[in-house]
């Protein structure tokens, strides 16, 4: 599959992944500049971005940019190679089992939208909507109460009906954030028609929204999003589901570390596995220990 298809396939089943593009590279470098390939979150690796040293490197720096939904310059150099100094935004991989040249790799990590769940048909409904679509997030419009698992915030702005039901299905599916509009006196009413912990409640807001003043149906509704902004950019509130954190090894010969996919060079020795970067320290160990 092309990889502009392939990378579109993964985003609409919302499955996060990181983009490398090989930026430079010195010969003897399998890889050329502008190579491409796919990191999915398990290690596995579709595309081209250079051999297998290059590739283990490359996997490890992925889910570090998955973790942290930053973008990275990623320098791969041979043993033997002075190391770039750090700088933000870049890091630096020796490789020793590397045959030469350098490296440089940017990883762009592509992250699903969070969920923002809107119930209601009110005039707030709608402007929250609206704001929610020009912010990129993945909006859903509630039929009726079942909130979709995996939703980072749900908004209640239907001004009466199944507020409680739509708030109880919201802390089922996850949702770190809930917003209930209705005024300072309502919103505890319906709440006391709950059973909720501690920690539930911790996750209700009402009257939705940061306190900027607003009066008319678009400033609540700002006022709402900006509310959610803040909770998802403070860290409080996880935009995803983490991605499933791969298996790593530690090559007993040269010392990388290394993801364990299906393709990864490994003995069983002793009833236990071995894993390599490469076929040639898979090899070296085995020398060493015939010997």
């Amino acid at each position: 599959m092309d990889l502009t298809a392939r990378a579109a396939q993964l985003s609409a089943e919302r499955r996060p992944f990181v983009r490398a593009t090989v930026v430079r590279a010195q010969k003897p470098t399998s890889a050329r500049s502008g190579d491409c390939a796919l990191v999915l979150g398990d290690g596995t690796i579709e595309g081209f971005v250079g051999g297998q040293c290059t590739e283990n490197s490359v996997r490890v720096a992925a889910r570090e940019a998955l973790d942290t939904g930053e973008s990275v310059l990623l320098r791969v150099l041979p043993g033997d190679a002075l190391v770039f100094p750090d700088a933000p935004g870049a890091t630096v991989a020796v490789n020793p089992c590397q045959s030469g040249g350098a490296m440089e790799i940017f990883l762009e990590p592509q992250l699903p939208a969070p969920i923002l769940v809107i119930s209601g048909t009110s005039p707030i409904a709608d402007a929250v909507v609206a704001f929610g679509r020009i912010l990129d997030l993945d909006v859903v419009r509630l039929p009726g109460t079942d909130v979709p698992d995996g939703a980072a915030a749900v908004v209640v702005a239907s001004l009466g009906g199944e507020e409680a039901a739509v708030i109880r299905a919201g802390l089922d599916a996850g949702a770190g954030y809930i917003g209930l509009v209705a005024s300072r006196a309502r919103g505890p009413a319906v709440l006391e028609q709950l059973d909720v912990t501690a920690a539930e409640l911790a996750r209700i807001h009402t009257p939705a929204g940061l306190d900027i003043g607003a009066r008319t149906a678009a400033e609540i509704a700002l006022s709402i999003v900006a509310d959610v902004v803040r909770t998802i950019r403070s860290g409080s509130l996880a935009p995803t589901a983490p991605a499933p954190q791969p298996v790593t090894a530690t090559d007993p010969v040269c010392g990388m570390t290394v993801t364990v996919t299906d393709t990864t060079p490994h003995l069983r020795v002793d009833g236990r596995d071995v894993w390599f970067c490469c076929p040639g320290c898979r090899r070296a160990y085995e020398k060493e220990h015939a010997a």
